[in-house]
Parts: structure tokens; C-alpha cells; sequence
């Protein structure tokens, strides 16, 4: 089966390489070029085991590659937490740090690195704040492919200590832009296989790569059913709040859904493009909104622009984003941890955004916990309550 070309979603052009849309980039808008949706007719939900290559018609490479690149990703669990709302409903976290090397990269690493196989490719490049480079790392060893992360040094230690302990070539630039620009000269130099965002204005990630987060939206649509109200989604370039929303799109088309959730993007207020742009009055206005990113404990989310794609699932599925301040969502990130869920700040953002939309609206919302808490534990502190029995210990 050939990889078919990938098409900008906005302007319809035929993608050249994998750095998004260039006639988009011109005008100043980060659109990232995406495969044909999948067709889904006769598929049953319940026949459905989880994750990306649970469905291997619905991606663009061939399931061949499934053995060579699958390390038992997806399949997350459901996980409900207590809310006090006066509206009801229920709030639910789907635990994406159950994935092989703790996070939601993992759906799409293992296709982005199955496409790479595909495509002939020696090398894989990442430019990564440390999840993205930890599931490319894990996936590119896992196929015998050499890989490249290009990364700052600000990336946790848990992080970097992953990235290498899974075999992957680890060069740190100063900052994001650099970072960036590196892997850019990179891929045009080498031709190396770019499994993640590098232009600029950002478009997002490998597109072949990002079909593996529409395996979420199946999981959700398998073990809710309709009864999910919203789902809610933390965001920097939107490849996985694009994805599921291409997932829902594919099940709805299908008849799979005949109502599907309302889709809502979480942010750290440092940093809130998403936000930033429904609250302006036009789509092309949107599309080309700038805001000023600042320093998060949240730090893989944020960003100065939103990406098309992750704006059009936003207006797709009657969707809003919610702006978290920092105390907020660390209070929640504590919250968790003394439910027994340990995530990342990041994921943190998105509970406290569900939170804050199951109490004011009901139903039943499941928030992307998109990672666990290894993967940065600066933020942890220790339990303010004493033990008091423990005064009566003696040597």
C-alpha cells in the first residue's frame, strides 16, 4: 500500500515535504498538511483493543510495519476523580502516562517511525522538550533506526536521562527557536526523517505521525459510548487535540457517533494562543493571532501562535479553551497525587480546565492526562501534614 500525499486542510496544496504547509507559511498561518480521513464503515467499536495499530486500515502506512515499530501503545486507562460541582456529572482522566515510555508521544511515534521504515529512512530527527524525544528514541531503537533529538537545557533530568538511556543522539541548543532551527538545517542537510515540528511559524508534527492520536478518540468512543460531553485537551501545536478531533470526524462520518463531545483546548495562562484567538471576532484574525510566551512549570504546552488545524477542531466541535493560571493547576497537580495519580504539570492543566468545565456545566468529561509525573519531578513537594505517631518512634 503507497503512503498517500498529505494536503493542507486549509488551502488544499499537495504538501512537498513534512515542515507544513508552505503556501499557508507565506500568509503568515501554521497549517500542517494531514492524509485522507480513514474510512470507517463496517468497523465495530467494540471489536476495537486499543491503540493505533489496533486499527491499522485507519492509518496512512501500512500495517505491516506493526511488529517492527509497536511496543503495546495505547489501550490507556479511564480513571475517574472526585469533583463538587453543583451541576453533577462526572470527571474522568484518561491516563496517557500508561503508554510504553510514559506519555500520549507514543501513539504517534510508532507511526511516524513506521513511516520513516516506509520511506526508506536511515535517521529520525525530533526537536522535543523531552516527551516527543523519549517516544522517538524508544521507537526509532525499536526499529533499528538511528535518532537524533535536538532538545535545551531545560529539559528535566528524568527526561534527558530517558532520551538516553533509549539510544537516541542528544544535541542541546540554547533555546526553542534554536532547537528549531537546528533541526531544520538538519533534515535539509542530511534529509534526515522529521517526526516533529521544526518551522516557522510552527505547523505542528509529522503529519503520517499524528493519525496515531485519532486511536484516543476511538478508546474514548469505545468505553463512553455518546454519554461524553467534552473532552478536554492540553495544547501547544494541537497535534493531539487535531488528531482526536480527525478520530471523531472519521466515527461520526461512519455513523459509529451519532453525537460526538464538545472538544476543549487547555492552556497554561503564560502562554494561551488558543484562548487568546476566540476571543477575537474573525477567522482569519484567528488564525494569525500572537501572544507573548512565558515561563510555565507547564513548560510543553504554550506557544506565541495557534496552529490552523488545532483552531479548526476547536471551530469543528463547538469547542472553547480555557487559560489555567499556574496556582491553579498545581493545586490540581497536588489534588491528583493524593487521589494516587501522579502527572505532569502539563496534564495537570487539562484536569483543572475539566474541572472547571464539569462543575459549571455537567455531563461527563474526560480531560488527556497526557503524561505521568516522572517526567518532571522538580515541581513535587512533600506532604504539608505531619504524622504525628511518628513523634513516639524512638532508634
Amino acid at each position: 500500500m503507497p503512503i498517500p500525499p498529505l494536503t493542507c486542510p486549509r488551502c488544499g496544496t499537495t504538501a512537498e515535504d513534512l515542515s507544513g504547509c508552505a503556501a499557508c507559511r507565506a500568509q503568515g498561518v501554521g497549517a500542517n498538511p494531514v492524509p485522507p480521513l480513514a474510512d470507517l464503515t463496517g468497523f465495530r467499536l467494540a471489536d476495537f483493543p486499543g491503540g493505533p495499530w489496533g486499527l491499522p486500515a485507519a492509518l496512512p502506512v501500512p500495517g505491516e510495519y506493526a511488529a517492527a515499530v509497536g511496543l503495546g501503545e495505547g489501550g490507556t486507562p479511564n480513571v475517574r476523580i472526585p469533583h463538587g460541582g453543583s451541576a453533577g456529572g462526572e470527571l474522568w482522566v484518561k491516563y496517557e502516562g500508561g503508554n510504553p515510555t510514559g506519555s500520549h508521544k507514543d501513539r504517534a511515534m510508532t507511526v511516524g517511525v513506521a513511516a520513516a521504515l516506509a520511506a526508506g529512512a536511515d535517521t529520525v530527527v525530533a526537536a522535543s522538550s523531552g516527551n516527543a524525544g523519549a517516544a522517538a528514541a524508544a521507537y526509532a531503537a525499536r526499529a533499528g533506526l538511528r535518532c537524533v533529538v535536538f532538545t535545551t537545557p531545560k529539559v528535566p533530568e528524568t527526561l534527558r536521562a530517558q532520551i538516553d538511556a533509549l539510544g537516541a543522539v542528544r544535541v542541546v541548543r540554547e533555546d526553542f527557536a534554536a532547537r528549531n532551527a537546528a533541526m531544520r538545517a538538519a533534515v535539509g542537510r542530511f534529509g534526515w526523517y522529521p517526526l516533529t515540528s521544526f518551522a516557522a511559524p510552527p505547523a505542528g508534527g509529522n503529519g503520517y505521525a499524528n493519525e496515531g492520536y485519532k486511536s484516543v478518540a476511538y478508546e474514548i468512543a469505545r468505553d463512553f459510548g455518546e454519554r461524553v460531553t467534552a473532552v478536554v485537551v492540553p495544547v501547544s501545536r494541537a497535534d493531539l487535540l487535531s488528531g482526536i478531533a480527525r478520530g471523531f470526524r472519521e466515527l461520526r462520518s461512519a455513523g459509529l457517533l451519532a453525537r460526538t463531545p464538545r472538544l476543549v483546548a487547555a492552556e497554561a495562562s503564560a502562554a494561551a494562543p488558543y484562548a487568546a484567538a476566540l476571543a477575537r471576532s474573525g477567522r482569519a484574525e484567528q488564525e494569525r493571532t500572537t501572544v507573548v510566551d512565558g515561563p510555565s512549570p507547564a513548560f510543553s504546552l504554550g506557544g506565541q501562535r495557534p496552529t490552523w488545524q488545532g483552531l479548526d477542531a476547536l471551530w469543528r466541535f463547538d469547542g472553547a479553551a480555557l487559560a489555567v493560571p499556574t496556582g491553579e493547576f498545581m493545586a490540581e497537580h497536588r489534588r491528583l497525587g493524593a487521589r494516587g495519580l501522579f502527572v505532569e504539570p502539563s496534564s495537570a492543566v487539562a484536569v483543572a480546565a475539566a474541572r472547571r468545565w464539569a462543575d459549571a456545566r455537567g455531563g461527563t468529561v474526560v480531560a488527556i492526562g497526557t503524561a505521568t509525573g516522572l517526567k518532571d519531578t522538580a515541581s513535587v513537594r512533600a506532604p504539608a501534614a505531619p504524622v504525628p505517631e511518628l513523634a513516639e518512634l524512638t532508634d
